[in-house]
């Protein structure tokens, strides 16, 4: 069968077309909820003239659509926050390896697994109230289970992805025995049942209602920096401790993402994850949203983060996190923590 001029000149320029829709689109599924993270779409677009098409959603829900929408999904990245998440995504077999020397290069190799890539840290940090304990009785998370702190710790669900994070872990260091004694010690020592945020964990240890509890850093960073008198005044009330600096580090959780298995634009999707590797991106994570960056020689200027110094971090792999999730839940349950 033969094409005649007019028809092949058709086909040529849908061909075209079709390959400068590969460069120049890209669908993201996002759940991370940061208004700065405008800016950090918004310039990658500059960058590149590549668009974003975002799609904002829960976790869960977003896994879900990703799972029904199969081979027709007409996402290319996703990007969460949580290790736990992230593995869950790969459980599923959502995400793609990506091959990339500047991911590689960049994104230090306990950060990252073959098919997703850690941006951005947060440590879980111990608060505490400087009017009712000292820094040197909280300087291990193993003292959030002595006894001395009885009616004193406050914590949210421990059904959460951060503290079942954290918990895992304790398994991954420690072993099962252990991170249950851990959990059944900080149960003993509830102020109040779990409820609410950490944001509302750090207020209630300012007010008094605690005498300590954890919180991801960047929550801390946030009320640092805020320009409310009464947020202000409650923070002068609060002493931040970087837990296990003589042993293992701070736990450190993780914001990051990958390519999805049916990406319809994968160059723009290799180009974004390493935009997100970037000088530039990272600092916008720092800066913008106090997370510090995963590329460890990235320079930032958040007078909050700078302000609580720093810190050992714990360097065990981001995949181990996600690999003891089960039993950190189950050992939770088994302890009361709910």
């Amino acid at each position: 069968m033969k094409l005649n001029a007019s028809l092949l000149a058709t086909l040529i320029l849908s061909l075209s077309a079709a390959t400068q829709a590969e460069e120049k689109v890209l669908n993201l599924y996002s759940a991370r909820h940061y208004q700065t993270d405008e800016a950090l779409y918004s310039n990658f677009t500059q960058q590149t003239g590549i668009k974003i098409n975002r799609i904002e959603g829960k976790e869960d829900e977003l896994l879900e659509r990703l799972k029904n929408e199969g081979a027709n999904s007409p996402a290319d990245v996703f990007l969460t926050v949580d290790a736990a998440r992230l593995a869950k995504a790969h459980e599923l077999n959502l995400f793609a390896p990506v091959a990339s020397k500047t991911l590689e290069k960049r994104i230090p190799a306990h950060l990252r697994t073959e098919d997703w890539f850690s941006f951005s840290t947060r440590a879980r940090v111990i608060v505490y109230n400087k009017s009712r304990l000292t820094a040197e009785d909280v300087q291990n998370y193993a003292d959030l289970a002595n006894p001395k702190l009885k009616g004193k710790f406050c914590s949210r669900s421990g059904s959460h992805p951060y503290n079942l994070s954290l918990l895992a872990s304790i398994i991954a260091h420690q072993g099962e025995a252990k991170a249950e004694e851990w959990a059944r010690g900080m149960v003993a020592n509830f102020a109040r049942a779990p409820k609410g945020g950490d944001t509302d964990q750090i207020k209630a240890v300012a007010t008094g209602e605690c005498g300590v509890a954890i919180s991801n850093s960047y929550y801390v960073a946030r009320l640092l920096r805020s320009t409310k008198p009464e947020e202000q005044k409650l923070m002068e009330k609060v002493g931040i401790v970087w837990p296990d600096q003589a042993g293992v580090g701070t736990h450190i959780n993780v914001s990051g993402g990958g390519m999805l298995k049916h990406a319809p634009h994968k160059e723009a999707a290799v180009k974004f994850l390493e935009y997100l590797a970037s000088d530039q991106a990272q600092r916008y994570f720092a800066d913008g949203n106090n997370e510090w960056p995963a590329v460890e020689q990235v320079k930032i200027s958040n007078p909050a983060l700078e302000s609580l110094g720093k810190f050992k971090a714990d360097q065990l792999p981001v995949k181990n996190l996600a690999m003891y999730q089960a039993k950190a839940q189950m050992i939770f349950d088994r302890a009361g923590f709910k």
